[in-house]
């Protein structure tokens, strides 16, 4: 993501963005964040679920969705992704052509992330701009499986270096992190997963916000399994406002290895009038650690 990034505040900025924009000549475009993708919603919320998949790996999760899972990739394992997103706001269109997501478990229980886009964003009245934008790099650790439960809990902070050049609207100039709890549940084909953080969130005109999150998902086949997710924000804009969306996602397993991750959403509440996101995953490692 599951990265990345997020991401959250993107609508309500380019608000604010495109006031500047009027007061100077290149004003400041709304901040793109990968980390957790904007669903968009048909307005009839018909499950709750994540967007799985960008989390990548074994128990689908994070990609295609916002929310996360607390499940690592095995050790020795790894998921990289080749996605596109994309986000049609009430005043701009932004998204990633393309953004590389890397995932590798480095110890039992603990994993590495890694995503680099590129970036741009068309805000109305203003020019298109492209580019690399800001890298996202976390650390997955599951501090509970009880297998016997199939239940599990873990955290998995995340932090964007401002790699993107801010005065284009491609990166935010600071390195907002979030810090989040995962749990996750799973009986028969079902599974279920979710929790919510803290971001913090700095610069001017910005503001520290929570996140909360919460998907559904079900295996239908070894080929198949389909999800939806429900998401929450507190304003992280002080000119902004709350948001509230969801996302309806799958994944296709084309073999063990190769996968396609795909979702698409909106705004419930908030600025978001479509949202989607499309992933193609291989999954590598030795196959005596493969579960």
């Amino acid at each position: 993501m599951k990265i990345i990034s997020d991401h959250c505040q993107k609508e309500e900025r380019v608000k604010k963005d495109r006031n500047n924009y009027k007061r100077t000549i290149a004003g400041k475009v709304n901040r793109m964040r990968l980390l957790v993708l904007q669903p968009p919603l048909a307005k009839v919320i018909a499950a709750s679920f994540l967007m799985l998949i960008i989390c990548f790996g074994q128990s689908w999760a994070g990609p295609p969705f916002r929310t996360d899972d607390p499940e690592p990739v095995d050790f020795k394992q790894g998921e990289f992704y080749v996605a596109t997103q994309y986000a049609k706001d009430k005043d701009a269109t932004s998204g990633t052509a393309p953004h590389f997501e890397l995932n590798y478990g480095i110890a039992p229980d603990i994993m590495l992330h890694v995503i680099t886009p590129f970036v741009y964003n068309k805000p109305q009245e203003a020019s298109a701009q492209h580019g690399y934008g800001d890298t996202e790099v976390g650390i997955k650790y599951r501090f509970l499986n009880d297998e016997d439960s199939h239940f599990m809990a873990g955290t998995f902070p995340v932090v964007e270096m401002p790699t993107g050049d801010s005065d284009k609207g491609l990166g935010t100039g600071h390195a907002p992190f979030f810090v989040p709890l995962w749990l996750q549940k799973r009986w028969g084909p079902w599974t279920t997963y979710g929790g919510g953080g803290f971001w913090r969130n700095p610069g001017e005109g910005s503001k520290d916000y929570w996140f909360f999150g919460w998907e559904l998902q079900r295996e239908l086949s070894k080929t198949l399994t389909l999800g939806a997710e429900l998401f929450s924000n507190t304003k992280s804009l002080e000119e902004g406002k709350s948001r509230i969306g969801f996302n309806l996602g799958a994944i296709v397993n084309f073999s063990d290895d190769h996968h396609l991750l795909f979702s698409c959403g909106s705004d419930i509440h908030g600025d978001n009038r479509l949202s989607s996101f499309l992933a193609y995953q291989y999954t590598f490692g030795p196959e005596e650690e493969k579960k």
